[in-house]
């Protein structure tokens, strides 16, 4: 058994300025730290995040405040699960929000196809929008360290998301051809 080994991060930072806590916030939650309580968050221990956390103690620092990075394992099998099992419903959380994101992008398309709106502009705003899941479920897949239980089904989607709307372009360039 691997021994799941981890980057402890505990800061202070003063109040105010607001921004500049919230900024530091949504740093750690864009490595996929999760927080054990405020201002104590987890990583998975690997190169690039000791870097990126010596970056932030730096920042934290600047800002008047006070940081201390350790590097932790958990005291036994049940206290490691519940760590795993934090990082995978953070994921989880955010694949619920890109699932729900999906559906918007496959309403907006079976909006078009009933209004029979098969324009170019509209595919390629159709696609633009694709291309942002695609590049959204990248950024969650990056942070799932632990394999999430929804990563298949988000996976899965998506792949949907582009066959339909790839379905739609055939329908576009159909209604261009019969104009001709």
């Amino acid at each position: 058994m691997v021994t799941l080994t981890w980057l402890l991060l505990t800061y202070k930072v003063p109040p105010e300025p607001a921004a500049k806590r919230i900024a530091l916030w949504r740093r750690l939650k864009g490595l996929g730290a999760v927080y054990l309580q405020n201002g104590v968050c987890l990583l998975p221990k690997s190169e690039d995040h000791v870097r990126r956390l010596k970056m932030l103690e730096n920042d934290i620092g600047e800002m008047g405040g006070e940081a201390v990075i350790l590097e932790t394992v958990a005291l036994d099998r049940v206290q490691e699960e519940k760590v795993v099992a934090r990082f995978k419903a953070d994921r989880d959380e955010q694949y619920r929000e890109f699932l729900g994101r999906c559906m918007d992008f496959e309403a907006e398309i079976a909006k078009e196809i009933a209004i029979n709106k098969f324009t170019y502009a509209e595919l390629e705003e159709e696609d633009i929008d694709l291309r942002k899941l695609q590049g959204w479920l990248e950024k969650i897949r990056k942070l799932d360290f632990y394999g999430a239980a929804l990563a298949e089904d988000a996976a899965a989607r998506l792949r949907g998301c582009e066959e339909l709307l790839d379905a739609y372009a055939r329908r576009v360039f159909d209604a261009h051809d019969e104009n001709r």
